[in-house]
């Protein structure tokens, strides 16, 4: 379940307007945070960041599913989730929090997640990496008129 702050700080997201990936990320933010305070780790830095997507859905992000089918398949069940009044399983937490203890902290080490950045930056053409620093520099540009 995640903080009351987090889901907060994601309304206010919302209620500004922004995109459902930038109301998303407070979700991988928490998760970063829990891990390097020690709460659990991660095989690794895509699946802690998989895990704040999948709590983002859970609590009602519209965040649409990009990749495998396997994984849009899960992000489905992640928006039928969100609908649900139904309380999670807690043998089934219990059994997910103790396989998460089991895990290296290291996923969310600063150097991990700016390795996975440009690694997933790297797959991404040019044009797309060029398209989203232009888009930054407006958005600077923006804040300080």
């Amino acid at each position: 379940m995640p903080d009351r702050e987090t889901i907060e700080r994601a309304r206010e997201d919302a209620r500004e307007g922004k995109s459902p990936s930038t109301q998303a990320s407070e979700f991988v933010r928490e998760e970063m945070h829990h891990i390097r305070e020690g709460k659990h780790g991660a095989a690794s830095t895509k699946q802690a960041i998989a895990i704040g997507l999948s709590k983002a859905r859970r609590s009602g992000v519209k965040l649409p599913a990009k990749g495998s089918a396997r994984t849009r398949k899960k992000a489905q069940q992640d928006v039928v989730a969100s609908r649900s009044k139904r309380k999670p399983s807690s043998t089934r937490s219990r059994a997910t929090a103790k396989a998460l203890k089991r895990e290296r902290r290291s996923a969310a080490s600063h150097s991990a997640l700016s390795r996975q950045a440009k690694s997933t930056a790297s797959k991404r053409g040019a044009s797309a990496r060029s398209q989203s620093a232009r888009k930054a520099a407006d958005t600077r540009s923006r804040k300080a008129a």
